[in-house]
């Protein structure tokens, strides 16, 4: 469905991202990325205080292949 778009002002955009203003069929992009952070890692505010004690992040990923953009290009 068509709309009307006021003024839109972008500070930044990065290298793998998606602007899009309007109708879509698809959206896929180009670059995938995968974090490992053990217990307490994204934690954002003020005056947070965290105590994990021995806090350990252990990975087994066998298969190494989850986000595949190979036909993005």
């Amino acid at each position: 469905m068509p709309a009307f778009v006021g003024a839109v002002k972008i500070n930044s955009i990065a290298s793998s991202a998606i602007f899009h203003i309007g109708d879509v069929y698809s959206m896929a992009p180009y670059s995938t990325a995968k974090t490992f952070a053990g217990g307490g890692s994204f934690n954002t505010g003020d005056g947070i205080r965290i105590n994990l004690g021995h806090s350990y992040t252990h990975v087994l990923d066998k298969d190494r292949i989850d986000s595949s953009i190979s036909a993005n290009a």
